[in-house]
C-alpha cells in the first residue's frame, strides 16, 4: 500500500515517461477525450496494476462498438478500462513477438535434425561411389546404378519409423470381440506363453520383417545396403560351389525380360528331361540355389520396391517365419511342386530360391488373389523358369482326384484365421464374423490337407501350414487326417527346424492335449520317444518380444510307399 500511495502522489505532480507513453497509445486508439490519467485516483492506478493478471481476451478493447460500451460507464470504471488497455498492450506486444520468432526457430532446427540421417546417409553412399570409380572406372555404369539406388533407400531408410520413433504410422486399434477369444482360448493353450504373445500381436511397432533376396537378378548392391542398416543372414550358407556362391552374379549385360500373362508347361515331360533342356538353354544363367533372407533384430522395414517394366525386382519383404515351411518342404531341382493354396506367392518365391523344380503348380482359385499372385510371379522370375511355371484356379479340394500321386512336394498353406490381421478387424461386426468363419475353418482345412495327400506319390512329401496360434486350425486337424489316411506318417521336425534357428524364432511343440498344463518349451535334448510324440504333430512359432516372427504352425506328413 505505500508503494502504490507513493506512486499515486509522484503521478499527480508530474507525469512520469510511462503515463506519457500510455496517453500516446491511448490517443492513437481516439479514447484519450474520456481520460485524463493526471487525475487518476488511487483506486484507479490499483485496479490498472490488477488487469496485469487477467487474461488477454478480458482486457483488450479490440473495436469501436467496445469503446462506445465503455463511455456509457462511470468515470472510474472507463478509468480503469483505458489503464487495462494500455498496460496490457504495452506489457505483452513484445513478449508475442519473442515467442513466435522462438517457435520459427525451433520448428527450424527440427526440420534440420529430421534430415540429417538421410543427408549422412547419402553423403556416405556418394563417398563409395567415388571411391569404386577410382579403384575400378571400367565400373562406372554399374556403380551409378547403385549409387542413385543408395540415395533412395537411404532416405527411405531414414523416414522409417525405428523401434522407438513411431512418426508417420496410422494408429491400428484392435477388436474387443476378438481379444477377449483370443484371451480366453491361449490363455489355456499356450500358458505362460501368451501374455508376452499378446503384448507383441498388440503392439504392430514392434513387428519385424525379413528380405528375401531374388537370385535371379543382381543383389550385391542391396546386399551392402542391408549390412550397413545392421541387416544379417538368417540362414547359413551351406553350399560351396566355386562358381556360383551366395551373393554371386548374373551376368552384367543380363536384363530379365517381363513375362507374358500366359503360363504355359508341357506336364507330360519328365524332371530329368525339364532339367536338361532348363541347362541347356543359352538364355538363363542361374546361381546355385540358395535361400537368402535378411533380418533385422529391431523392427526396421526395409522400404518396398516399385516395379520397373522389363526389369525383376531384387528382394521380396516378408514374415521371415513363413520361410520355415518351404524348409521344411525341402524342395529339390527337377521335382514338380504343388502350392496348393498359393496366393499371394511368397512362398512360391522361395520355393524358386530353394531349387529349380521342374514343375511348380501354383494354384488360387480366387479370381482377385490369382491375379495378385500372377504379378508377384512375373515380378520376380525370368522367362526360362517361369514357362514351367502354372497357374491354376482349382479348388484344392479336387485335387486329390484330379492328379492323385503326380507331385513329388505339395505345400498346403490353408486359409485361416489369421491372428495378426484378424485381430485388427475394422468393426465389432466384422470381427464377429471372422469369430463365426472361424469355427468353420478346421473342416475345410482338414479337406485341403487330404486332396494334398491323394496328389502327391507315395514317398513325398506334403507340409502343411497356418498363421495363427489355434490348435484347432493347426495340430487338432493334423491329427483328424491321419487317423483318416492310414498311409500317412508325420515327420519329427524339431530336430531339423526349432533347434538349429532356435536364436531367431520362439518354437513351442503342438499343443499337448486337453487336460495337460501347457509350459514353456525347451530345446535341450529329449528321450526319443517322449520328443517323438510332443512333436510329432508339427511345431509352432509363437511371437515373443525381440523376436516377433509368426505365428506359424508347420507340420510335415509323409505318405508311405
Amino acid at each position: 500500500m505505500g508503494m502504490m500511495g507513493s506512486s499515486h502522489q509522484e503521478t499527480g505532480n508530474q507525469p512520469s515517461n510511462m503515463m506519457k507513453r500510455m496517453r500516446m497509445i491511448l490517443n492513437q486508439r481516439q479514447l484519450a477525450p474520456l481520460v485524463d490519467l493526471t487525475t487518476s485516483s488511487h483506486r484507479d492506478v490499483r485496479a490498472g496494476s490488477r488487469a496485469l493478471y487477467r487474461p488477454l481476451s478480458a482486457a483488450v478493447v479490440s473495436d469501436a462498438r467496445k469503446a462506445e460500451t465503455a463511455s456509457l460507464l462511470a468515470p472510474q470504471s472507463i478509468v480503469a478500462s483505458q489503464q487495462q488497455v494500455a498496460l496490457r498492450g504495452f506489457q505483452t506486444s513484445a513478449v508475442s513477438r519473442d515467442i513466435d520468432t522462438a517457435a520459427k526457430f525451433i520448428g527450424a532446427g527440427a526440420a534440420t535434425v529430421g534430415v540429417a540421417g538421410s543427408g549422412a546417409g547419402i553423403g556416405t553412399v556418394f563417398g563409395s561411389l567415388i571411391i569404386g570409380y577410382a579403384r575400378n572406372p571400367s565400373l562406372k555404369q554399374q556403380l551409378f546404378s547403385y549409387a542413385i539406388l543408395g540415395f533412395a533407400l537411404s532416405e527411405a531408410m531414414d523416414c522409417e519409423p525405428t523401434n522407438v520413433t513411431k512418426r508417420h504410422r496410422k494408429e491400428r486399434s484392435s477388436c474387443q470381440q476378438v481379444l477377449e477369444h483370443f484371451d480366453q482360448q491361449y490363455s489355456q493353450e499356450l500358458g505362460d506363453l501368451w501374455p508376452s504373445a499378446r503384448a507383441v500381436l498388440l503392439d504392430p511397432h514392434s513387428w519385424q520383417y525379413g528380405v528375401m533376396l531374388n537370385r535371379f537378378t543382381t543383389v550385391t548392391g542391396i546386399t551392402q545396403i542391408l549390412q550397413s542398416q545392421g541387416f544379417s543372414t538368417l540362414l547359413p550358407q551351406t553350399l560351396s560351389n566355386s562358381k556360383y556362391q551366395a551373393g554371386s552374379l548374373l551376368p552384367p549385360d543380363y536384363i530379365p525380360k517381363y513375362p507374358p500373362n500366359d503360363y504355359h508347361l508341357q506336364p507330360d515331360n519328365t524332371s530329368y528331361e525339364l532339367c536338361q533342356d532348363l541347362q541347356s538353354e543359352p538364355s538363363l544363367s542361374l546361381p546355385c540355389p540358395t535361400l537368402q533372407c535378411y533380418i533385422h533384430p529391431y523392427p526396421l522395414r526395409f522400404p518396398s520396391q516399385p516395379h520397373r517394366p522389363g526389369q525383376l525386382k531384387q528382394y521380396y519383404l516378408l514374415n521371415a517365419a513363413s520361410l520355415l515351411p518351404v524348409l521344411a518342404l525341402q524342395v529339390r531341382d527337377g521335382e514338380k511342386v504343388l502350392d496348393l493354396c498359393s496366393a499371394p506367392g511368397g512362398k512360391a518365391l522361395a520355393i524358386t530360391q530353394c531349387a529349380t523344380p521342374a514343375l511348380l503348380c501354383c494354384n488360387e482359385p480366387d479370381p482377385h488373389r490369382q491375379d495378385w499372385l500372377a504379378k508377384t510371379l512375373e515380378s520376380f522370375l525370368p522367362q526360362s523358369l517361369i514357362n514351367r511355371v502354372i497357374v491354376s484356379a482349382q479348388d484344392g479340394r479336387s485335387f486329390g482326384q484330379s492328379e492323385a500321386g503326380t507331385y513329388d512336394k505339395v505345400l498346403v498353406d490353408a486359409p485361416c484365421s489369421n491372428d495378426r490381421s484378424w485381430l485388427y478387424s475394422c468393426s465389432s461386426q466384422q470381427g464377429e464374423q471372422r469369430l463365426k468363419e472361424r469355427a468353420r475353418l478346421p473342416a475345410l482345412q482338414a479337406q485341403l490337407l487330404r486332396s494334398a495327400l491323394s496328389a502327391v506319390r507315395p514317398g513325398g512329401a506334403v507340409v502343411y501350414s497356418t498363421c495363427t496360434l489355434s490348435s484347432s486350425e493347426n495340430c487338432a486337424v493334423v491329427e483328424t487326417v491321419l487317423n483318416d489316411c492310414p498311409e500317412a506318417e508325420p515327420e519329427d521336425l524339431w530336430e531339423e527346424i526349432a533347434i538349429p534357428l532356435a536364436k531367431y524364432f520362439t518354437f513351442s511343440p503342438a499343443h499337448p492335449g486337453h487336460g495337460q498344463k501347457p509350459h514353456k518349451p525347451s530345446l535341450q535334448p529329449e528321450n526319443g520317444t517322449l520328443s517323438s510324440h510332443r512333436h510329432r504333430l508339427g511345431i509352432l512359432v509363437v511371437p515373443q518380444p525381440g523376436k516377433t516372427w509368426g505365428p506359424m504352425f508347420l507340420s510335415r506328413i509323409r505318405r508311405r510307399k
